[in-house]
């Protein structure tokens, strides 16, 4: 190839397609390279988007202009507000998607973006000059020239599949794994790469479950879309919503996998890396919690033109003729015919102290890293890892100030300030309690919060934000209780009269805790931007151990803020390090 690209991402999941789409809308040439274009964006695991905070995150990114909101309401085939019964700050929207819907419109979109070309091929190496990066070169030998490499492989990176105690190559099943990639991350780049796993379950047939034994899980009667610009009211009307339904797990499906534990991949040595502690296999499940009799199963659809059922909670890497006993074992699946089986699988990721907040490695000039790469788990945290990454090479190009978001104005910045600051030993889930700014960075409020970041960047248009800032004039007359002069829904569409009354009340329901939190905030604040040099030697501290020289050496933190959040780092070593860092400044 002969043509020289500003941008290439390699890997075209949930963070490739993010980032390959940001770079090319702000106008860079971006070529996006996959093993299999018949695979981008495809939803291996659930097919569903958002959940508890996670459903805040896609929100965030649709704010600033990215992709996945507006698929998933393009796409989804129930959706549902979770923890409507509590407070606002923790309502979480989440939809179940047709995952072949899901797979075609985000391939659609990445193919009828300008500026964006699609690659079929593998890069089994990175080309570095002088610790930059220069260009990739591919499975054919062919070198293609870059400015800036952007890599989201998520679980190919010498992905080994195991099932039972049977094990073989593949980054998804019936999907070849990157061979070569790792190699040169390692030689080339510097990277210490570690292991992680994750289990699927296995697929039914929707005929042969039994309904009648099960409990029905409906969507919303009036839901809420993800992306802020779907036109609400027509978008209802067209929705056609199907139905979920819940099981559960007995004390025979308990006996069957306990009797069978050491056949499971999840156990034997073939699988020695860690799995995601918040989304366990029904093995670990069972042998963590031993005094539960049962555990919830969802029986979800994965598509409007398909049979194939999804067993949400009943991840397996046991082999598949104890698959079968296991779920003709459960309530409502005693007929059940698998159509695809439940398994692990293991792969490469380099532990995220080795990146800085932009993304960007610490070893290597522009290389940066997204999504499962550094340690996380799921779509949505993979997503907002790949639009951060975009947005911050696009900005390294073109000279600008890099986008830091903070933590109490996102949780895109809690997520990254939690991996590049205290890493992760396990993959990372977002959750609203990681968040101490949660009643503030809610669902509702994104726009609010985030919009004017899109704008900034060039991913919100001058139309959108023309009518974005006639909602905010309605925000402020209305929470001033001056209504006499209300603007048309027309003319505030996608947002409308409704929405700022609503979102007004859910304020000042707030509006003192708030004020609370902001103050606490500001505090912090005061010390979180403070810079530490880059060239600082932690080994010159005198008064903290060897152990906390080590921690503040490994991660070597960009700001104060950062360091006071490195785990076993106390509040006394920061005190130490800012008297230190005003001493030398005085001294220089």
């Amino acid at each position: 190839m002969k043509k020289i690209y500003q941008v290439i991402v390699i890997g075209a999941g949930h963070a490739g397609c993010e980032a390959s789409l940001v770079c090319a809308k702000i106008g860079l040439k971006t070529l996006i390279i996959t093993l299999n274009v018949d695979s981008i964006a495809r939803m291996a695991c659930n097919p569903a988007v958002g959940g508890i905070a996670k459903g805040q995150m896609v929100r965030e990114i649709d704010a600033m202009g990215g992709e996945i909101g507006h698929i998933t309401d393009c796409s989804g085939l129930q959706f549902k507000m979770l923890n409507s019964s509590k407070g606002p700050a923790v309502w979480s929207p989440r939809a179940q998607c047709d995952k072949e819907l899901y797979s075609v419109l985000m391939s659609k979109s990445i193919q009828n973006q300008q500026n964006l070309d699609i690659l079929q091929s593998e890069v089994i190496a990175l080309v570095v000059k002088n610790k930059k990066i220069c260009g990739v070169k591919i499975l054919t030998g062919e070198i293609i020239n870059t400015s800036i490499v952007i890599v989201t492989t998520g679980t190919f990176l010498r992905g080994t599949i195991h099932l039972g105690k049977a094990s073989f190559d593949g980054g998804r099943f019936n999907e070849k794994q990157a061979s070569y990639l790792s190699k040169s991350l390692t030689e080339d780049c510097g990277l210490i790469l570690e292991r992680f796993k994750t289990t699927t379950t296995a697929r039914i047939n929707s005929i042969s479950a039994d309904y009648s034994k099960m409990i029905e899980s409906t969507g919303d009667e009036t839901p809420d879309p993800f992306s802020h610009f779907t036109d609400v009211k027509k978008w209802r009307k067209n929705l056609r919503q199907l139905p979920c339904w819940i099981t559960h797990t007995n004390v025979m499906t308990h006996k069957i996998v306990s009797d069978n534990l050491e056949l499971s991949s999840i156990y034997i040595g073939e699988v020695g890396s860690k799995s995601p502690r918040y989304c366990p296999s029904i093995e670990e499940k069972i042998e963590r919690y031993p005094q539960k009799i049962s555990h919830r199963i969802f029986i979800e659809p994965e598509g409007y033109n398909t049979n194939e059922i999804y067993l949400n909670g009943l991840y397996t890497g046991l082999p598949f003729n104890i698959q079968q006993q296991m779920i003709n074992s459960i309530n409502g699946l005693e007929n059940a015919k698998i159509i695809r089986y439940g398994y692990a699988i293991e792969y490469d990721y380099s532990n995220p102290l080795q990146i800085k907040n932009t993304l960007e490695t610490k070893n290597i000039e522009n290389l940066f890293l997204g999504g499962q790469i550094n340690g996380t788990t799921g779509y949505e945290e993979a997503a907002s890892q790949g639009f951060v990454a975009g947005v911050n090479a696009c900005l390294k190009i073109l000279k600008k100030d890099p986008l830091i978001l903070r933590r109490d104005e996102s949780y895109i910045g809690v997520l990254i300030d939690d991996i590049t600051t205290k890493g992760v030993d396990e993959p990372y889930r977002m959750f609203t309690s990681r968040a101490e700014c949660r009643l503030s960075i809610r669902n509702d409020n994104a726009d609010l919060r985030l919009m004017s970041i899109g704008r900034s960047i060039g991913l919100i248009s001058d139309v959108v934000f023309k009518k974005f800032e006639l909602y905010k004039k309605t925000l402020v007359n209305i929470y001033k209780n001056n209504i006499t002069d209300m603007p048309s829904n027309d003319e505030l569409s996608p947002w409308s009269v409704e929405k700022a009354m609503e979102e007004i009340n859910i304020y000042k329901k707030y509006e003192g805790y708030i004020e609370i939190q902001s103050k606490m905030t500001n505090k912090i604040k005061k010390n979180e931007n403070k810079k530490i040099p880059k060239d600082f030697d932690y080994n010159k501290l005198e008064s903290i151990s060897t152990e906390t020289k080590q921690r503040l050496s490994k991660v070597h933190p960009q700001t104060i803020g950062q360091a006071s959040r490195i785990h076993a780092i106390k509040p006394s070593d920061i005190a130490i390090l800012m008297i230190y860092i005003e001493k030398q400044k005085k001294i220089k």
